[in-house]
């Protein structure tokens, strides 16, 4: 049983760490998470499959045989075995809980020079503030490569969640708070902007953009913005063409819609 379980469990570790589960990484955190997830795996499948392998074994090996209808045999549970699959996967947890909060911790510090943009969620549409610059708003995300951010996130209505796929960081948008996240874009390209709480009947177009572009044309066009008198953001400047490879190049940002 264990034999087989050893194996099942090198095969469904190997098989989880192959997998591609997420686009293209555009920003300087998503690495530490992207570990974080594969740690979990390889957690995660040992235990899945030895609780699969002892519950399997067990049916196959006690089921009952054809025509017998007795009792089984009266049993008295095993204290030691039970502290024992009680205190392990107890410390199991907490060693993750603490790595994931170390994790998130340092993702969330404050960075010097950050650049605030303020999240408006509204069924079914998203509008992205920047109130640094003054009346700056948009319809579609614009962020400076390699500078923090922070997001502060609200909703006009209902429960929505902000999520940018290739940024991996996601909050919930709840109405009457500000939740918030912090990350840096690293990457140039384009990436989806999609709510990832079942917000209403609509929910699947909840859908935007977000371009990450060099900061002097971050700066061009928060002065067109300006110019514009808070405009509306609605095409990508000509230097914002993505690397070759990168997640509007190839399409890897793409994902299925909630």
């Amino acid at each position: 049983m264990f034999l087989i379980g050893i194996v099942a469990s090198l095969i469904g570790v190997a098989i989880a760490l192959a997998i591609d589960w997420f686009p293209v990484n555009a920003a300087d955190s998503t690495k530490d998470i992207d570990t974080l997830y594969d740690v979990l795996m390889i957690v995660s499948v040992p235990i899945f499959v030895l609780v699969m392998t002892v519950a399997i074994y067990s049916v196959v090996r006690y089921r009952a045989r054809p025509g017998d209808m007795g009792d089984g045999a009266p049993i008295h549970g095993n204290t030691r075995l039970e502290v024992v699959w009680v205190a392990v996967p107890t410390i199991i947890v907490t060693a993750l809980a603490i790595y994931a909060w170390i994790v998130l911790d340092d993702v969330e510090a404050a960075k010097p020079n950050e650049l605030k943009v303020t999240v408006v969620s509204q069924q079914f549409t998203w509008r992205f503030e920047y109130p640094q610059y003054g009346k700056v708003s948009s319809t579609q995300l614009y962020l400076p490569k390699d500078r923090p951010v922070k997001f502060d996130v609200i909703s006009k209505d209902v429960l929505h969640s902000f999520w940018v796929p290739s940024f991996r960081l996601k909050t919930d948008a709840v109405p009457g708070l500000t939740t918030y996240i912090r990350l840096t874009p690293s990457r140039l390209g384009t990436y989806d902007v999609v709510c990832a709480e079942l917000c209403g009947l609509g929910h699947s177009t909840m859908r935007q953009t977000a371009h990450v572009i060099e900061p002097p044309a971050f700066d061009d066009w928060v002065k067109k913005q300006k110019a514009a008198g808070g405009g509306s953001g609605g095409g990508v400047p000509p230097s914002t063409e993505p690397e070759p490879g990168s997640s509007a190049d190839s399409g890897a940002n793409t994902i299925p819609a909630g």
